[in-house]
Order: C-alpha cells, then structure tokens, then sequence
C-alpha cells in the first residue's frame, strides 16, 4: 500500500499545469470525489489494523501535496492573467459617470439637528415604537377622558376595556422616552429622543400616517423657561443661518406648562407664511410626579420638532409624499 501511495505522490508531482484547462484537468484527476487520492482513501478497510496509522499519515500526505499544488497553480494563472486591449480598446476615455447615492434628505436632515443638539450638550435616547397607554398617554398628563387625546389620532394595536390592561399603540410621539428616561435615570437629564412616529392621519401635500420626530428633555435645578428660548432660538440659526427670521407664540399642550410654538418664515411662491417647525413648554409637574421626580426640587423643558416638516423648509419641497415615494428623479437633487 505505501508503494501505491508512494506511485501517486509521483504523479502528482510530475503533472505540469500551465493553464486553466490543466489546472481543471489536475483537479479532476486527483482531488475530485472520484479522483485517484480520493480512491485510495476508499482502499484503507484493506490496510491491516497494526499498519493503518502509518499508512493513514501517508495518504494525508498526499492529499495535502495534491491541494497544495492545485492551489498554488491556481494563484500563479491568476496572477498571470492580463488584458489584452483590441484596437478599439481605448484606456484614456473616461468612463461614463455613475450615481453613487446619497443620503436621504430626511437623514441629512436628522443628522444636522442631531449635530447641532450635540454642540448644545445634548446626548441621545431612544425607546420602542410600540408603546403602552402610561407612556404615550397617562404619564404625559393625559387623563383617560381628556379631550387632549383627541388631538392625536391613534393606531391602536389593542384596545382593552380593563383598567388593570394598558392599550398598546403605536406611538404618537417620541415623548415616552422621556418618560421611559426619567423613570431610569436621575437628573440632571439632557438628551434628545430621535424616531418614527405614527398618526392615523389622512395623506395629504402636509400630512402623512408616519414622520420622524426629534423630542429633547432638559431637567434640573432652577432650569426656567428664557433657557429653553434661547435654545431653540440656537438651533434655528445652526439650522437655517443666522439670518433666519423666527416667532415664538404661546401654545398649549398636556404634558408641558406654559407651552410655546416657534414658526420659521417660508418664502415661496405665494409670497412667503409662517410655517410650526416645533412645540416646546415647561415639563408639567404632574409629569414629574407620574415619574417620581419632586417638582418642587427640580423644573425642566421639553420640546419637539418634525424632521419632515424642517426638511421641507430647508430644500423647499412643498409635498410631504415625495419624501415617502422613493422616487429616484426626486432623490437624486439631494447631494450628501
């Protein structure tokens, strides 16, 4: 039997490959499921019992011999392999121009404002998309009967009539993280809360069932409501130069008291309008107390801002659907 092995060591050895034809033609011969190594591995039931191991390292020798050669001659040929160039083959043109791709103009757009949130001394939470009742609703000072509720038309996902069940909905605002947030964690707080929201809404030019939001939460002693202004009026200047002309007006919403709004002015065909880029107010104190924080140490902001909708102000698109059709003639405008 060593002789056997010895006799095919041989031809592996001496079997000249010099192309791809006899690189295939080696492979087949020698290491394919009925190649002459493969075979003789099927001779080893004959071997007698005291001279198997040493025939066994024989036949392991061989079959790496037979690999390593194949694999050897199979990286010269490729490294040999060049181009040759015909007549009409001319490697001085320039190629045609391609699109590569850029980020969407929503992404641009969160990440901007997740920049410019950054330089503020902001760092970033997230939370699920499927929320329950305390979180989306009750924590936020949103009692089960108030009208406040109607203000968002909600998913609901399951809707249950017992009181011991929280109703699941897909979130109608990024403010439970607040709430998951202030449960976990002690102040001082400053983060911002970035994600998909949803609202059973009618589709039109100015309104979508889902957009994305950026909510931001700043608790701790003494914070007053001329730091949230000035906040805000910081991120409109980073966001849309220092020029930019900006109101802020009074405005009422659940979870926060006193309560703002702040437009940006859009100049468009029309001649220019206010245009709402965000809500913002003073964390109620029953929010505090919902999540165990004593309102009578600390206050703090909230605020929160549609990425859509600022993302339409800064490339002037005046139809909120084409940032949803995935239309490539709209997408290729947008230059990372």
């Amino acid at each position: 039997m060593i002789d056997q092995i010895n006799q095919l060591k041989t031809e592996i050895q001496s079997f000249r490959i010099e192309n791809v034809d006899s690189l295939e033609a080696f492979r087949l011969q020698f290491l394919s499921r009925n190649g002459k190594v493969q075979s003789m591995f099927g001779l080893m039931a004959m071997v007698p019992k005291e001279e198997k191991a040493l025939v066994g390292k024989a036949m392991n020798e061989v079959k790496n011999l037979a690999q390593n050669v194949f694999d050897t001659a199979k990286s010269k040929l490729a490294s040999n392999e060049t181009k040759v160039f015909g007549a009409l083959d001319d490697i001085s043109l320039p190629v045609e121009p391609t699109y590569t791709g850029s980020f969407h103009p929503l992404t641009q757009a969160l990440d901007d404002i997740k920049q410019i949130f950054y330089r503020l001394g902001f760092n970033i939470a997230d939370g699920p998309e499927l929320e329950d009742d305390f979180h989306n609703f009750t924590a936020l000072n949103f009692p089960p009967d108030h009208p406040a509720r109607d203000m968002q038309d909600t998913f609901f996902i399951r809707k249950s009539d017992d009181a011991d069940v929280n109703d699941l909905v897909l979130r109608t605002h990024t403010s439970p993280v607040q709430i998951r947030l202030m449960k976990e964690k002690k102040p001082p707080i400053r983060s911002i809360m970035p994600g998909r929201v949803f609202r059973n809404e009618a589709v039109t030019a100015k309104s979508y069932f889902q957009f994305n939001q950026v909510e931001g939460l700043y608790v701790d002693e003494r914070v007053t409501m001329g730091e949230l202004i000035e906040t805000l009026v910081m991120f409109s200047k980073l966001m849309y130069g220092s020029d930019v002309n900006y109101r802020v007006r009074p405005s009422f919403f659940p979870f926060t008291e006193p309560s703002i709004e702040m437009d940006i002015w859009w100049d468009n065909d029309t001649g220019g309008q206010w245009l709402e880029i965000l809500g913002a107010g003073m964390v109620d104190p029953n929010v505090f107390e919902a999540v165990k924080i004593d309102p009578e140490k600390y206050s703090g902001y909230a605020f929160g801002m549609g990425v859509d909708r600022i993302a339409m102000l800064r490339y002037g698109i005046d139809d909120i659907r084409l940032l949803y059709d995935n239309d490539i003639r709209f997408l290729k405008q947008f230059t990372s």
